[in-house]
């Protein structure tokens, strides 16, 4: 008798612990709530995936997109002078403002030599297959070219813009370090 209450004391007890494990494991579960901040997590490493460097309108030059907190956007166009400004030599022009907000991008450069840059389109995806080939994201919209006449002063200047429609490639990158790093 003593040894099946023994045995009887045992059973409860470790039935006890079990339902008190589950207890707890059914405590530390997050509600169904508060899962569902995980798609702004998602949408944020999207977003910063559209980081990287872009083909511009010559062979040769790019624009770097760097996408960083609340959708700001810093960056820069690096092309190469034209006649008039430095031919051959390599301007970088960096972003005076850019956002980002869901895949609608928007940057202005400053303006370097009387030549200034305003791009308003949309990241999309490309016909790269992986993240990290050429091509997997591109930059899809209205490039405006706003030159200022820089022989004038600042109340005579004259400014003259052309529009046109641009697809620019990501460049491809490394998607994996080398092996053994």
């Amino acid at each position: 008798m003593r040894r099946s209450r023994f045995i009887f004391i045992v059973i409860l007890a470790l039935g006890a612990l079990s339902v008190s494990g589950d207890l707890h494991a059914q405590q530390a579960k997050p509600s169904g709530d508060a899962a569902k901040p995980a798609a702004p997590t998602q949408e944020a490493n999207s977003a910063t995936a559209y980081s990287g460097m872009y083909a511009f309108l010559k062979e040769g030059e790019f624009v770097q997109v760097t996408v960083e907190d609340a959708g700001r956007v810093t960056g820069f166009v690096s092309r190469f002078g034209d006649e008039d400004g430095g031919q051959g030599a390599f301007l970088d022009q960096f972003f005076k403002s850019g956002k980002l907000e869901g895949n609608k991008l928007s940057f202005t450069t400053q303006t370097v030599r009387g030549l200034a840059f305003e791009f308003k389109g949309t990241v999309e995806r490309g016909e790269g297959k992986n993240p990290g080939d050429e091509a997997y994201f591109v930059l899809k919209g209205t490039l405006t070219e706003n030159m200022s006449d820089v022989n004038n002063n600042a109340a005579n200047q004259k400014v003259t813009s052309h529009s046109q429609e641009v697809v620019f490639k990501m460049f491809p990158q490394d998607a994996a370090p080398a092996p053994g790093k």
